[in-house]
């Protein structure tokens, strides 16, 4: 499995534990901002950031 399908079982056993413990507006919220944030993040990032950002992950990749 790759890193990034761990990441996304791990997101969905978390996410479905608070759902049990936290009103669901509140799981929702919790949500939206573990998605928000790292998104918001890469779009204000520069043309030539981003695309070093993308070479550098593609490096990474072929490790």
């Amino acid at each position: 499995m790759t890193p990034h399908v761990k990441w996304s079982i791990v997101g969905i056993v978390l996410g479905l534990i608070l759902l049990i413990w936290l009103p669901w507006w509140a799981t929702a919220g919790i949500v939206v901002l573990a998605i928000g944030i790292p998104a918001a993040a890469y779009m204000s990032l520069d043309a030539s950031q981003r695309r070093r950002y993308r070479e550098l992950r593609r490096r990474k990749a072929l490790r």
